[in-house]
């Protein structure tokens, strides 16, 4: 017989015995699921830290002011300023590699508003920079820009989110809102970004979508400052695409540490790290997963073989009239070895649908993205057909092997 005839015919005996051929393909079902679920939710955890990380910079420094409580700041502050625009201009000039030095400010507001309605979002002051430089992007109106910045504007630019609290669905850009006892003009919405988490790798991110930035100048000029508190809340350092982030943070850190007096009111975030961290745990997670996925694919490979050892026993007496007729031992070999392909193909399928169903389930109850990617499928199908072939191997042999004369007398 040809391909196409074998496989007919051992589609037909699978059909045959329906429940025996359901419960063997299990193992390849879970295993093959089990890859494919893992997978994808292993692909929508890299894009969600690659969108996350992508809010810090990947090529960004960022030293951040520590949260002290008021008595480690009151002795921190007889020595250092702690994070100040001196700072700034000593990484600017001092450190090589450095395209782009940007102060940020937070402030803590205690009353946001608008003619529609209030929200609790957290107001930043920013340079021009600060969107291209964490890729914030625009819905709506425009950035700040440098003459805002050197003119002390009083202009916001507003997250979707907090757009939706102070004024509903309608157009923001022209209106204006009061922070504080301070009236600003909104001049932009961003668009909503992706990796919307506060926290990543226990690094606090914070949400554009919940935010509002005002020009760093005017920041620091309309509102009152502690001053226990570092002038500043961050400085975003961006490097040269060539250099490294850790070898530039580590001068940078020196110099700070030279600045700061050795006071330990500042860290460094090192979005290029944190991304290596994360990508490193799910590596794990992947060989974890994809152990216990093979435990499944393995235990159905030995379900394969045990089922097709016995199908050559009660197949006995049909092999021994086949080769009686004239088939030869390759085509009896060839014909278990399709059956048992056809097998682990068909729970291949299976898997793949019950991968599909379990990652759309941790997507919606988790909340969690997922991606299933074409590699993935490819992969899980190929190994579940390696099984299956090289679990039929040894049955196949077996019939082959079978003695056409004491088939014929086998009942």
């Amino acid at each position: 017989m040809d391909f196409q005839e074998t496989l007919y015919s051992s589609l037909d005996h699978i059909a045959a015995h329906k429940l025996r051929s359901a419960l063997t393909m299990l193992g390849i079902v879970f295993g093959v699921g089990a890859v494919i679920a893992m997978l994808a939710i292993g692909a929508g955890a890299e894009q969600q830290a690659l969108e996350t990380i992508s809010r810090l910079g990947l090529h960004n420094v960022v030293v951040r002011a520590k949260e002290l409580k008021d008595d480690e700041a009151r002795e921190i502050r007889t020595k250092s300023l702690g994070v100040s625009l001196r700072d700034c201009e000593a990484i600017r000039e001092a450190v090589p590699g450095v395209e782009v030095v940007v102060p940020k400010v937070e402030i803590e507001p205690y009353k946001i508003l608008a003619a529609q309605g209030t929200t609790e979002a957290a107001v930043y002051g920013v340079a021009a920079e600060h969107a291209a430089l964490v890729n914030l992007e625009i819905s709506e109106g425009r950035f700040l820009d440098p003459r805002d910045v050197r003119d002390h504007a009083q202009v916001a630019v507003v997250g979707d989110r907090a757009r939706r609290d102070l004024y509903g669905f309608e157009a923001a850009v022209g209106e204006h809102l009061k922070i504080n006892d301070v009236w600003f003009e909104v001049i932009g919405v961003l668009l909503p970004a992706g990796g919307e988490v506060d926290a990543f790798q226990g690094v606090q991110i914070g949400s554009p979508s919940a935010a509002i930035y005002l020009p760093v100048s005017t920041a620091l000029r309309k509102f009152d400052h502690n001053p226990i508190d570092s002038p500043l809340s961050e400085i975003i350092v961006r490097l040269a695409e060539a250099e490294r982030g850790r070898s530039t943070a580590q001068v940078i850190d020196r110099l700070l540490g030279h600045l700061h007096a050795g006071a330990d009111d500042y860290e460094l975030v090192v979005p290029e790290l944190l991304l290596a961290e994360s990508r490193r745990t799910q590596r794990l997670f992947n060989i974890v997963m994809g152990c216990i996925a093979g435990i499944s694919l393995l235990v159905g490979g030995i379900g394969i073989m045990n089922i097709m050892l016995a199908t050559v026993l009660e197949r006995t007496r049909e092999i021994g009239i086949r080769r009686a007729v004239g088939a030869r031992r390759r085509d009896i070999l060839f014909q278990f070895i399709i059956e048992s392909f056809a097998l682990s193909a068909l729970g291949g399928l299976a898997g793949i649908v019950m991968g599909a169903l379990i990652a759309q389930v941790v997507a919606a109850s988790a909340l969690w993205p997922i991606r299933i990617t074409p590699g993935s499928i490819v992969m899980a199908t190929g190994v579940a057909m390696a099984v299956g072939v090289s679990s039929g191997l040894y049955p196949a042999m077996r019939a082959a092997d079978v003695d056409p004369i004491e088939s014929l007398r086998y009942e």
